[in-house]
């Protein structure tokens, strides 16, 4: 297993409140719903992964991989956190040290990604729901003009257009906020072909985030996985850059505690 160094660019955090029950019929055994007072989030999340490569490899001879996830966000059932130890960060490095939950993390229903190696590697490696897409990511002069059609042989058809970008000052969330609650998380889960429950650990610096501006033009993530479009207008957060390491994939039976990044 390979852990990689990655530089997140152009982050968009885009988040509906839904209510608990929606997200926890989806979620494989292990993972409930985690919640930000009384409400579950799903986040449509564009952004461009620049200088992917293992992290023996040299500076710059990473490949870049255009991405759009569906995520929510969850934390192991009482069940499964009874075998699960704390620690105090063995498995992070860097970052700001701020304490988390080790059975808090991010659950992925889709990562849409243009570029076969990586969501062929994902997939193998990792476990994760990645689709092969064609994406076109320009730069405009107030952000970003994204978009997304899904090319995965045999997977449900998924767009995505829309067009963000930073509004004021940068900010670092108040720990305990909702900002907080939907950006400062280190691990994510995902379950393997057998039914198996993994974790992996990704560090990086505290999120520098801008209030943003979302012109949404279509999105068809929540349908291609099953969910009714939530109501109401999503919170939005955008953030230019963290530079990234994320462990290998590791079984949940093995969790110990960690830091927050």
């Amino acid at each position: 297993m390979l852990s990689l160094h990655m530089g997140w660019e152009h982050v968009l955090f885009a988040s509906w409140p839904v209510d608990p029950a929606v997200v926890a019929r989806t979620l494989p055994g292990g993972l409930e719903p985690d919640t930000y007072e009384g409400d579950a989030y799903l986040s449509v999340v564009p952004f461009t992964n620049v200088d992917v490569r293992p992290e023996w490899l040299p500076e710059g001879v990473g490949v870049p991989l255009p991405e759009l996830n569906l995520r929510t966000y969850v934390r192991l059932s009482d069940a499964a956190a009874a075998g699960v130890a704390s620690g105090n960060g063995a498995d992070t490095a860097g970052g700001d040290p701020g304490p988390t939950d080790p059975g808090a993390g991010v659950y992925f229903y889709s990562l849409d990604a243009d570029g076969l190696a990586g969501v062929a590697g994902a997939r193998l490696l990792h476990s994760l729901p990645y689709y092969f897409a064609s994406v076109d990511f320009r730069e405009t002069d107030d952000g970003v003009r994204f978009s997304s059609r899904r090319r995965h042989p045999g997977a449900r058809a998924a767009g995505f257009a829309a067009e963000y970008g930073p509004v004021g000052e940068s900010y670092t969330a108040e720990r305990g906020s909702l900002d907080s609650f939907l950006t400062d998380r280190v691990r994510y889960f995902a379950e393997t072909s057998n039914g198996d429950l993994r974790y992996a650990t990704v560090s990086h610096e505290r999120w520098p985030l801008y209030d943003a501006e979302l012109e949404l033009y279509r999105n068809d993530l929540f349908d291609a996985n099953g969910f009714e479009t939530p109501a109401g207008e999503p919170v939005v957060q955008y953030s230019p850059r963290v530079t990234t390491h994320a462990s290998p994939s590791r079984p949940v039976s093995g969790l110990t505690g960690t830091r927050q990044a």
